[in-house]
């Protein structure tokens, strides 16, 4: 149920311009130093962005979420996730190691972490060849602050929002060092209902349904981490790191009343019926990650190697019933009934090696290669029932006088290995003080094999797949004087399917809508061009291309289907297909501000921009069944708007108290299922500093204008609409206490070898 919310409220993360996500807390808490801004908070290096959070105002009491809103680039509308300028999707890392968590977990683990010891934030629009990223992926790395001193500190953060229900969270960090041992943790949890409304409508002029009501889903999370670094000599270090998060959502429904219209003959004939749904599901993320860092010589040369190991493991049940109704809503009887069995098992290995030569200043070479071994076992059962008036199962036949089996029962085991071999090779030449470059390329192999032993349709026994990719990467920067740099960066990048997007199930909503993933999805590919220029360090000029081939999105196929075999189905069915479909081109313009006034009493973010996007794709057939339907086609072109601004303002002279104003606005645009409306947000937040103790409080939507809405029009007649209210309009307030010695120095961080995999697992 999740993931089908997730595809009709769109994510709201087709948004290039904002940040959704997951994905997401994690950082803790020291004291900053009250200084005038006189290094540079926000500056351009050769291959990304640095903003310097030590030297702003703005981390006391924050979690790390809310630091990453607020920071240019980075922007959020939906309150889980974050997205970058001209890129859609944000991976995120920490300390260069990417984080190990879903998205939805990720997200709870970033608004459960004060931010005080975060150091620097790194935006890097344009990953090298050295990263291990899917196509349109940008990077946030946060760098975390790093002290000598012996000792232990630590935090606790308790906060509470509410909308409709209340979400609770808290969490413990601590962090120890004893000469060549670290030791860092964290537990985090807490507990939410996420409640949305739907209005959705679809249909042509034979045939219409609307379907109105409400989702409610309960969650309960769960997780942690552990971090043992341990210095072997002066030149080699292991660690190894434990990751794990639980979540657990039972008794999630769905109550929706449907209206639905036919015309038979000259007459409208209207029935009504409710969708009543109810779903128990969790999930368990765990991963081991072993690393030995070995430094080779004075200049920063060193080999990096990695292993690790990552289990998830998702069960998931639902029970989707189907009631006739009258006009008035009143339930007369059930008259189908669908119970689905859903699991999901992933087991990764990977191993990844990485050396870096350092010959001077001026030269770095960096070589490497990884492996990914990937098993998932999906065992799915899928029970079907049509009843009778008095709820009995009913005597069903098909067209030629045939019985059918009634109750039905559709297995399938779809099974998926996965084997990726990746090398790299980059080089990084600084040819005089003011100009850079770096360049490099990232060859990679994949093989897999889908395999469904009980599979009805027979194209999907075995679906084998081989293929290679070349994927080059450039940059080049270069610092005009003191107040002026321009640089300029090119990459290509492929996006494999999630796993749950290729385990051919159905994610039912209503009797005659639901999502069908898709096990013949295959990797699309992108390229990206970016130029930016900055002015003294606070005022920056981006503009961005990029071409996607083959998009992996969902269409919406609607009508009444015409089977493989010839065929007419009798009702007329909306399916949102994941498969890959057309091409797309993004083009952007931004022109941004990152500036403190009146000595850091007001410290301003500011981003204006202007998009430009070409869609082009069409789609009749369903790829999962080969049933025909009327042909969908996005050949639309839209230019939007977005403006970004986050303002923290120092409200008394002793610095204890400030207040946040936040507000964006995305204008309509035109994405892969239709016309996405605009869409909008005020947030204000006061903050109070007291010691070790910070308070906050925060409004957010309070005008009510963040709220999703897509419209689609099709020349054939079809149309669809579906507005998705998250409530997102809450009040929400946090209490955080630092503890300890404030100079520990962070345990050594390092990337995870299958972090890449773990992203698909989303």
């Amino acid at each position: 149920m999740k993931k089908l919310i997730i595809s009709l409220s769109l994510l709201t993360g087709i948004i290039t311009y904002s940040q959704e996500t997951p994905k997401t807390d994690s950082a803790k808490v020291q004291n900053i130093q009250e200084v005038l801004m006189t290094k540079k908070v926000f500056k351009k290096e050769s291959d990304r962005f640095v903003y310097d959070i030590s030297n702003a105002p703005v981390a006391k009491g924050n979690t790390t979420f809310d630091i990453l809103k607020q920071t240019p680039l980075i922007s959020s509308t939906d309150e889980s996730t974050l997205k970058i300028a001209g890129k859609n999707n944000a991976v995120i890392y920490i300390d260069g190691r990417k984080s190990n968590m879903d998205a939805q977990s990720l997200a709870q683990f970033l608004k459960n972490t004060p931010a005080e010891n975060i150091q620097k934030i790194e935006v890097i629009t344009m990953p090298g060849s050295e990263f291990q990223v899917d196509a349109s992926d940008g990077i946030i790395n946060i760098v975390m602050k790093k002290k000598m001193t012996n000792g232990l500190n630590g935090n606790m953060r308790m906060a509470s929002t509410a909308n409709i229900y209340s979400d609770n969270s808290g969490s413990f960090s601590a962090n120890y060092r004893k000469d060549k041992l670290g030791v860092s943790a964290n537990l985090s949890g807490g507990e939410n209902i996420r409640a949305q409304s739907y209005i959705l409508k679809n249909g042509n002029s034979n045939a219409t349904n609307e379907s109105v009501g409400d989702i409610v889903d309960p969650n309960q999370n769960l997780g942690g981490y552990l971090n043992i670094d341990y210095q072997l000599t002066e030149k080699s270090n292991v660690a190894l790191t434990w990751n794990t998060w639980a979540n657990k959502s039972y008794n999630s429904t769905v109550d929706l009343f449907n209206t639905i219209r036919t015309l038979e003959g000259n007459i409208w004939k209207t029935n009504y019926t409710r969708s009543k749904n109810k779903e128990d599901a969790r999930s368990y993320n765990n991963s081991l990650n072993l690393n030995y860092e070995l430094k080779t010589d004075s200049l920063g040369s060193k080999l990096n190697l990695n292993a690790a190991y990552l289990n998830y493991k998702r069960f998931q049940t639902t029970e989707n019933n189907t009631f006739v109704s009258t006009a008035n809503g009143t339930d007369l009887y059930k008259s189908k009934y669908v119970e689905q069995n859903l699991p999901q098992l992933i087991d990764n290995f990977s191993g990844m090696a990485d050396y870096i030569q350092k010959f001077n200043k001026d030269l770095t070479i960096s070589v490497g290669g990884n492996y990914n071994k990937t098993k998932t076992d999906n065992d799915t059962k899928s029970i079907t029932s049509v009843l009778n008036e008095d709820e009995s199962l009913a005597v069903l036949y098909d067209e030629n006088g045939i019985l059918l089996d009634n109750p039905k029962n559709e297995p399938n085991h779809f099974l998926y290995d996965e084997n990726i071999y990746g090398i790299y090779l980059t080089v990084e030449k600084k040819f005089s003080d003011k100009f850079s470059g770096k360049a490099g390329t990232r060859y990679e192999i994949t093989k897999s094999v889908g395999t469904s032993d009980n599979a009805q349709d027979i194209s999907l026994r075995r679906i084998e797949r081989n293929y290679s990719n070349v994927l080059p990467y450039i940059s080049l920067n270069y610092a005009i004087n003191d107040n002026n740099n321009l640089s300029y960066a090119f990459s290509s990048r492929m996006r494999r399917p999630s796993f749950w997007e290729i385990n051919p199930v159905k994610n039912i909503l209503t009797e005659n809508n639901y999502v069908q993933n898709n096990p013949f999805v295959k990797a699309s590919s992108s390229y990206n061009h970016e130029l930016t220029y900055m002015f003294k360090n606070s005022y920056f000029l981006i503009l961005n291309h990029s071409l996607q081939k083959d998009v992996i999105t969902q269409v919406p196929l609607q009508g009444i289907p015409v089977r493989a075999d010839g065929k007419e189905e009798t009702r007329n069915q909306l399916r949102y297909i994941r498969t890959n479909f057309g091409d797309k081109q993004e083009m952007s313009a931004m022109f941004g501000i990152q500036k403190a006034f009146f000595k850091q009493a007001w410290t301003t973010n500011f981003n204006i921009g202007v998009q430009h996007n070409r869609n082009k794709g069409s789609l009749s057939v369903d790829p999962t069944t080969g049933d025909i339907f009327p042909m969908y086609t996005n050949n639309t072109n839209s230019t939007s708007f977005v403006i970004q601004m986050n303002n923290n303002i120092r409200l008394d002279q002793k610095k204890t108290w400030f207040a946040g104003i936040n507000f964006f606005y995305v204008d309509q645009q035109q994405i892969e299922l239709g016309m996405l409306k605009d869409l909008a947000s005020l947030d204000l937040s006061i903050k109070k500093i007291w010691n070790a103790w910070t308070f906050t409080v925060n409004l957010n939507d309070i005008l009510k204008t963040n709220i999703v809405e897509v419209e689609d029009y099709q020349q054939n007649g079809n149309y669809n609409y579906v507005q998705n209210n998250m409530y997102r309009q809450s009040v929400g307030a946090s209490i955080v206490y630092n503890f300890g010695n404030q100079k520990v120095k962070k345990v050594r961080n390092i990337e995870n070898a299958s972090d890449e995999i773990k992203s698909r697992t989303r």
